[in-house]
Parts: C-alpha cells; structure tokens; sequence
C-alpha cells in the first residue's frame, strides 16, 4: 500500500531525501523533489492567478523579449502556502549553497534563517519580493535566463508544477542549460510531475577540472508548450532591487 503524503507541506519538504537530491544537484544542477502540494493545494495557488491584488507586478514577457506568456510576482503578505514553502525549504537548502561556495572560495554570506537573509538583503536595497506565478498557454515559451536581482544572490531556486503534464498541457518542459569549461553546452530537460518541485541552480554551479572546482554558468527556460495551460510557483530565495 502507498505511503500517505504528510500532513503539511513543512513536513512533505523535511520528508525529501535532501543527501540524494544534493547527489544530483551535483550531478545535474537540479533534481525533481517527491511530491510537496497536493492536486487541491495546486490548484488553489494557480486558481490565485486573476486575484491581481495579491501581486506586485505582471510581465508580458513577449514585450521584454523574454518569450512568451505571462507571470506575476507575488506582494506581501504572501499566500500561507507560498510563505510556508519558502521557509521549509531555504534551511534545507542551505547546506548545498555553503558546500558549493566552500568549492568555489566564495563567501557565504546565509544565515540561519530565511528572514535573517530577508533583511539583509532589505538592507543593501534588495526590497521587492520574488515568489512568481507562472501561466503558459499553447504557443508560449520562456527565454534561457537567471534570475539574478541585485548583487545579493541564493545561489538555489525551485519551481513547482501546478498542472498535470500530458493531461492539461503538452509541452513545457523546464530546460536547463550549463555552460562547460572548454566544451559545448549540456541541456537537461525536466518535465514537472503536478505538486513536485525541482530544486535548480540559480546562477552557476561546481564543476571538478584539473586546477579543482571551476564554475559552470547555467541559465533556465521552458520550451513551447503545444496545448493547455501550465501554471507553476516559482521560489527565489532573494529580493529584488
């Protein structure tokens, strides 16, 4: 008989296996989460889409050349879903970002907790809030980018699948694309299960070469989705300026 999912979405993220999924993350500069919302959890965070006074802003990204389609980022006070996601998975995340900054001999700037790391970035002008929700419809893409705000960055970031690949939309695959040392670029293609969450490198990531660690720049997109709707949650663990 399966396992039953958690109670709450705190205890689905303390359930993952963080030693695997760091594994990958090293790997592949992502990795796909087990399940973390529910199908009705997921559709009361996309069904929040057309409540435009819960966001701050909305980027028609065919007008900035991003791709196309449509998100949103959240203001604050933030949905509870959203905020308590954000603050079960920044300590869990954290444990991979100082491994890799120790790689790299980069400070490591964290603290703790979420909110520490808020106010400093407040304090360095870093005050937009940056949880996103995503809606595609068919014909739309997203351009390979970072999402990089101000000159303080958590080098880890998640997206999570809100719809049903297969049933409420074709296409849409998240697309992962790292730059090499002296090599042709890798591009890792995910499609995202509905309620799992793939954690993925905001900026760049490790890579072991002949002098030690190198860093491999990464940039993140979608593909076109051919039919439906796809919604997703995005969680930067940083402000904007």
């Amino acid at each position: 008989m399966p396992t039953p999912m958690a109670v709450t979405p705190h205890e689905r993220v303390a359930g993952t296996d963080w030693a695997g999924l760091a594994q990958e993350m090293d790997a592949h500069g992502c990795a796909l989460t087990g399940p973390i919302l529910t199908g009705d959890e997921c559709r009361e965070i996309a069904g929040l889409y057309d409540e435009v006074s819960r966001f701050r802003s909305t980027i028609d990204m065919a007008r900035f050349r991003f791709g196309r389609g449509q998100y949103r980022y959240f203001d604050r006070p933030f949905p509870h879903l959203v905020e308590q996601l954000r603050q079960a998975f920044y300590p869990r995340l954290l444990p991979i970002a100082r491994d890799w900054a120790t790689r790299l001999g980069r400070p490591a700037p964290w603290p703790d907790s979420l909110d520490e790391w808020l106010a400093m970035c407040h304090a360095a002008g870093q005050t937009r809030p940056t949880p996103i929700l995503l809606r595609y419809r068919g014909g739309d893409w997203n351009a390979l980018h970072r999402d990089l705000y101000g000159d303080l960055v958590f080098p880890l970031q998640i997206v999570i699948g809100l719809d049903r690949p297969g049933t409420d939309y074709d296409g849409g695959e998240f697309l992962l694309v790292e730059q090499r040392p002296r090599a042709q670029s890798r591009g890792t293609v995910t499609l995202l299960p509905q309620g799992h969450g793939l954690v993925f490198t905001t900026r760049d990531r490790p890579v072991a070469s002949a002098r030690g660690w190198s860093a491999a720049p990464v940039r993140h997109g979608v593909s076109t989705v051919r039919r439906g709707l796809r919604h997703t949650l995005g969680l930067v663990f940083h402000d904007a300026v």
